[in-house]
C-alpha cells in the first residue's frame, strides 16, 4: 500500500488544494482589514498594527504557515492542472464551454499564474523592503510611508499593476471559493447557488477593498 495513502490520490490532492485555498481566502480578509487601516488616523493606526504583526511571535509562526499554504496550493494546483492537460490533450468540440462554465472557472490556472506574478511584485515592494533592508529599522521610512510612496503619482505604473492584480485576484477568487467548498462536499442543489452568490460577494469585497487603497493615495497626492 502506498505510504502516503489518501493524499496521494487525485481526490486527496484536490482536497489539499481546497483546504489551502480556503485558508488563503480567510487570510485575504485579515490582510484587507489590516491594509484598510491605512485610510484612518493618518497612518498612525496602521503603523502600530504593522509593528505588532512584525514583532509578535504568533504572527511570525503564522507567516511561516501562510508561506507553506501558498507553496502547497501552487504546487498541487499546478500538478493537477498539468496532469489533466496531458490526460486529455484534445478538447471535445461538441461542448460549448462558454455555456457550460464561466470564464473564470475555465482559466483558473491562468489567473492564478498572473496573481502569483503580482504577488512577487507585491513582496518585493513591501516584504523585502521591510524584512531585508534598514528602511524601517533606521526610521528612514514608516510602513505607512512605504505604502504612500508606492502609490504616489510618480509611480503611476504601480497603481495600474496593483489594480490589475486585484481584478485578476477577484476573478480567481470568484470561482475558487465555491470550488473549494464543492470539493469538500457542499455541492448539492441547495448549497451550490448559495456558494456562488457568497463567492461573488466575497470577490467583489476583496477587489473593491484593495483597489480603494492605491486609488485613494494616488488621487490624494494629485489634489
Amino acid at each position: 500500500m502506498n505510504s502516503c495513502g489518501f493524499f496521494c490520490s487525485s481526490i486527496g490532492k484536490k482536497i489539499i488544494v481546497s483546504i489551502t485555498g480556503l485558508f488563503l481566502v480567510i487570510f485575504l480578509l485579515v490582510h484587507l482589514s489590516l491594509n484598510l487601516l491605512t485610510l484612518v488616523g493618518n497612518g498612525h493606526v496602521f503603523n502600530i498594527a504593522a509593528h505588532f504583526m512584525a514583532s509578535n511571535i504568533a504572527m511570525k509562526v503564522l507567516e511561516i504557515v501562510l508561506a507553506l499554504g501558498f507553496i502547497i496550493h501552487i504546487f498541487y494546483t499546478s500538478y493537477l492542472t498539468l496532469k489533466n492537460q496531458f490526460a486529455r490533450p484534445v478538447k471535445y468540440a461538441v461542448v460549448n464551454q462558454n455555456e457550460a462554465s464561466s470564464w473564470s472557472s475555465r482559466n483558473m490556472y491562468i489567473t492564478g499564474g498572473m496573481v502569483f506574478t503580482f504577488l512577487v511584485i507585491h513582496l518585493i515592494n513591501y516584504y523585502y523592503k521591510i524584512k531585508f533592508t534598514d528602511l524601517i529599522e533606521s526610521k528612514k521610512m514608516t510602513e505607512f510611508q512605504l505604502v504612500t510612496n508606492i502609490f504616489h503619482p510618480d509611480h503611476w505604473y504601480f497603481v495600474l499593476i496593483y489594480i490589475t492584480g486585484f481584478v485578476l485576484l477577484g476573478l480567481h477568487l470568484n470561482h475558487s471559493f465555491q470550488s473549494g467548498f464543492q470539493t469538500l462536499g457542499l455541492n448539492n442543489r441547495e448549497w451550490l447557488p448559495r456558494l456562488k452568490f457568497i463567492g461573488s460577494i466575497y470577490a467583489i469585497i476583496v477587489v473593491v477593498g484593495f483597489t480603494i487603497i492605491p486609488l485613494y493615495f494616488f488621487i490624494s497626492a494629485l489634489l
